[in-house]
């Protein structure tokens, strides 16, 4: 591994970082906006739906625990960068940045989504 490359490929990734956090706030917030919206018209129908502070703290201790466990595998973007970028090539650093940033926004809407249409099917 070429430590150039590699010196090269960890500041841009160490550079990027505060964009992908407050991405993951951004869609933190989305994700429990379309929660709240959502839950009392889809859930409430077939059981209790409310939200007390407790809950709403439960949810952001666990969004922040998810948040560091997405920050693990940005950290792995920068490695997989200095392995496979063999010419130092910022469209390749782009596009890995790009496929990891939407997909880890995608989950936590993707995962509301689909606690919805799990009570829209089955009823539970």
């Amino acid at each position: 591994m070429d430590t150039e490359i590699s010196v090269t490929a960890r500041q841009w990734w160490w550079r990027n970082r505060p964009k992908y956090n407050m991405g993951l706030m951004i869609v933190g917030f989305i994700a429990f906006l379309i929660y709240c919206i959502l839950g009392p018209i889809i859930i409430e129908p077939h059981e209790e739906f409310e939200e007390t502070i407790f809950e709403m703290a439960f949810q952001g201790f666990a969004y922040l625990i998810m948040m560091g466990i997405a920050n693990i595998f940005y950290t792995l973007g920068w490695i997989i960068d200095s392995i496979f970028n063999e010419n130092n090539s910022q469209l390749f650093r782009e596009r890995l940045f790009g496929l990891g940033y939407w997909f880890s926004f995608a989950l936590p809407i993707l995962l509301i989504l689909s606690v919805m249409v799990r009570f829209l099917i089955w009823g539970k």
